[in-house]
């Protein structure tokens, strides 16, 4: 089906990942982090091995703008790739720009990848990442009472679920934001936007439900909330968040729904729904769309972090 995407998404509004267990075992490995991340001369990037909850570490850079003051807020960042796809070059370009223009530290999480390393792995490993950056926060010259946390699409999952996940274990992070732009946040793949969007560029709901056995989520695990948080009992104690929503994207509705549980439990939240936009339309970092989706962005970071 022909959808009304906006031309300026060419050609990546005719592009569907061809998501299989094979397909990932050739494409993954070829994922690397790109040399750019390290010649930027605003930025002070270094490499850190995480320990997670089973002794395996994780690779985390944590990004820094050379002429901030410390000790400075951070935002912990989870890419998207639907758990089994590692970061893309437009995650680090993100997060590079949300480090000079928010004026905060940026921790960019590597965690593992399922089908190898199946849930809970990928939680663990980003809830990992945020409780090192706490408890190290004066080493790494972090503000402890200005962490954030933030991702895209199942980064987003990451993000919301790690938050759930701190108020469970009564971790003493009190997190400023949630950033969460496209999020999947509702795993039953039943919703009217879901049932409409099965063969979207991008992203769909077919790949979805192809992605799924991939995780090994076992959906009568007390723990899939954390996977589906919009099905939680309750959300109260979550901080502000900023909500972000494409067009023609089998998630959008797992964006509003998760608005509206957040509004009922009385958590400010901010929605930009973009229009002519498909799932991971910030892919085309020059699209005006794009541009003006990072600015919303970068906006209500500063704002909560700096009170702008």
């Amino acid at each position: 089906m022909k959808y009304k995407i906006s031309k300026e998404f060419f050609p990546f509004s005719h592009f569907t990942p061809p998501i299989s267990e094979k397909f990932l075992a050739v494409a993954v490995p070829h994922m690397k982090t790109p040399k750019y991340l390290f010649k930027d001369k605003a930025l002070d990037v270094s490499c850190h091995r995480v320990e997670s909850y089973d002794g395996a570490t994780i690779e985390c850079f944590l990004l820094a703008p050379r002429a901030i003051d410390t000790p400075a807020p951070c935002l912990i960042y989870l890419h998207g790739g639907g758990f089994v796809l590692a970061a893309a070059g437009y995650h680090y370009k993100n997060a590079m720009r949300y480090a000079k223009e928010v004026g905060c530290k940026v921790v960019f999480v590597n965690y593992r990848l399922a089908p190898k390393h199946p849930h809970p792995i990928f939680f663990e490993d980003s809830y990992a990442a945020l409780c090192w950056a706490y408890e190290n926060a004066e080493t790494l010259g972090i503000d402890p009472a200005r962490i954030a946390i933030g991702g895209d699409s199942a980064g987003s999952t990451l993000a919301v679920g790690t938050c759930l996940m701190a108020k469970d274990r009564n971790h003493p992070v009190k997190l400023c934001f949630q950033m969460l732009p496209y999020p999947f946040l509702y795993a039953r793949n039943n919703s009217e936007s879901c049932k409409k969007f099965t063969d979207t560029p991008m992203w769909n709901s077919t790949l979805s439900t192809r992605i799924a056995p991939m995780t090994r989520v076992d959906p009568s695990d007390p723990n899939y909330i954390y996977y589906s948080p919009v099905e939680s009992e309750s959300l109260h104690g979550l901080p502000p968040a900023y909500v972000e929503t494409a067009e023609f994207d089998c998630l959008h509705d797992d964006g509003i729904l998760y608005v509206q549980r957040l509004r009922e439990e009385g958590i400010a939240v901010e929605l930009n729904e973009t229009k002519g936009t498909m799932h991971g339309f910030d892919i085309v970092q020059g699209a005006k769309t794009t541009k003006a989706a990072l600015d919303a962005r970068i906006r209500f970071m500063k704002k909560q972090f700096y009170g702008e």
